[in-house]
């Protein structure tokens, strides 16, 4: 049968099948906030594995369901390990809700159920299964995966049926690559479990995995968990603190190497925090049975009660019967990091009020100088406008008397062009009198000259020179006249 698969770059490939019709789905083994496992059979070979039924989110901004960007994360990381203390990845799935991880069927159950069924533990015991999470998380630190979500229900037992079961390191949900030079923040995990750089939003990287084992390795000696309080707040109050101790009622019957194990795991600076290759190196890990004095031999037998074990997995971390659901810490980090949020806006709201405050008082300042500056030259220019008024009414005044002067001006030249017209007009009766008048003359002058009968005689030149004289004298006062009457 041809097997339809989903590719789409920088996507993990899933079958488009039905798991149904190459799994037998058997009983629930458990169930989370977003998933089910169920065990199964795969019906070719007749082998039994578990099925991860993972709740795809539908729409980016629902909080219902796992987005596939974190599905195809945990199985691109399954995809590349291969260690007998990891959990095995057999294939996937996908329908429309849900993506189904088949995986190595891990059926012994929790390491601290089992270890909590025992009357007592030597730490020899305690130091085979704490190596084993070690060489897990060597591997997986070898290829720069961290698990981030290392804690007690999380450790599997593949058969504990065996004097010393082997264990499974299972739940890659909140796995990561860890990239050189790419920073990665994110607050997720288990309080009780997480390391600080993580409350605090800190980058991340390895070092996150060997503070959840220092922890782990503190409950497994002691039943008691090193910074477990009253509420998640304290928890991880006291986790940011690193505040824990050795109660003498829980460590009387520890070693000082089992302690200084664990001291050198819970260190909050991350660069002297001991790594994965480290730690196995650590002298705890590598004795034979000399962790304890001689002293400690003589007195008692090296076993570590389990009673508070118990109680301890009994109140926190016992297995869940079906059909029931733990809180998923999504939800919780979520929670936390808005209350960071909210904290950090508070606090920078009461900065900001502090500083408005300083800027409302600078500009109530700036305003009063201002408001000062702005009445003074309100003055000023209703003074300049005061002026400017009384100038141009002056020059309104002016024009006006100008205007009353130029019709006057007008007035009397219309007069006096009427009066020239008269006086023209009277001109002309005279000069036309006049020539009236030196044409009679003229005439009785030549009148006279007939009478004398010769223009030579005396008298006739007299009357010549006088009519000459006439005719000078009206041209001249034509003459005359006319000038006066142009000017």
């Amino acid at each position: 049968t041809l097997q339809a698969s989903m590719r789409s770059p920088n996507m993990e490939t899933f079958k488009q099948e039905k798991v149904e019709d190459f799994y037998d789905i058997g009983e629930e083994l458990g169930s989370g906030q977003f998933a089910i496992v169920k065990k199964c059979r795969e019906k070719s070979t007749g082998l039994e594995y578990a099925a991860k039924f993972i709740k795809k989110r539908q729409r980016q901004a629902s909080r219902r369901g796992v987005c596939r960007e974190e599905i195809e994360r945990e199985v691109s990381i399954l995809r590349q390990v291969l260690h007998p203390n990891v959990i095995t990845l057999h294939d996937v799935f996908e329908n429309r809700t849900d993506v189904v991880l088949i995986l190595e069927l891990v059926s012994g159950g929790e390491l601290f159920d089992f270890l909590a069924q025992k009357e007592s533990l030597s730490e020899e015991e305690a130091t085979s299964f704490i190596k084993q999470i070690l060489e897990g998380v060597n591997y997986l630190h070898a290829k720069k995966i961290a698990h981030f979500d290392l804690k007690p229900e999380n450790i599997m037992l593949l058969d504990k049926n065996i004097p010393i079961p082997h264990i499974k390191l299972i739940d890659f949900g909140l796995a990561h690559e860890i990239e050189d030079g790419v920073e990665f923040k994110n607050i997720f995990g288990t309080p009780e479990f997480v390391a600080p750089e993580i409350v605090n939003y800190e980058p991340l990287g390895l070092e996150a995995d060997m503070w959840s084992i220092g922890v782990i390795t503190y409950i497994l000696l002691s039943g008691a968990s090193p910074f477990l309080g009253d509420t998640k707040q304290e928890t991880l109050a006291n986790i940011t603190a690193v505040s824990y101790n050795f109660d003498e009622e829980f460590f009387s019957q520890t070693s000082e190497l089992a302690k200084d194990f664990i001291r050198k795991l819970l260190v909050k600076e991350t660069r002297k925090r001991l790594t994965i290759q480290e730690a196995l190196r650590h002298p705890w890990i590598t004795s034979k049975g000399e962790i304890r004095t001689p002293e400690q031999r003589k007195a008692e037998p090296a076993q570590l009660k389990t009673e508070r074990l118990r109680e301890y997995t009994l109140k926190c971390h016992s297995s869940m019967p079906p059909d029931n659901t733990y809180v998923n810490f999504e939800r919780f980090a979520c929670v936390v990091e808005d209350v960071a949020r909210v904290d950090q806006g508070c606090r920078a709201l009461a900065g900001a009020r502090d500083t408005i405050q300083d800027d409302v008082e600078t500009l109530v300042s700036i305003y009063n100088e201002k408001e000062a500056w702005y009445r003074e030259e309100s003055e000023r220019a209703r003074h300049d406008l005061s002026q400017l008024r009384y100038e141009f009414r002056k020059v309104e005044s002016s024009k006006k008397l100008l205007r009353e002067d130029i019709r006057a001006t007008g007035s009397r030249l219309g007069s006096t062009a009427r009066k020239l017209d008269h006086l023209q007009v009277q001109f002309e009766a005279l000069g036309q009198e006049l020539l009236a008048d030196l044409q009679w003359l003229q005439e009785l002058v030549g009148g006279f000259q007939l009478e004398s009968g010769s223009m030579d005689s005396p008298s006739s030149v007299c009357c010549q020179d006088s009519s000459e004289c006439l005719g000078e004298l009206l041209n001249r006062s034509c003459s005359e006249e006319v000038a006066s009457l142009k000017l």
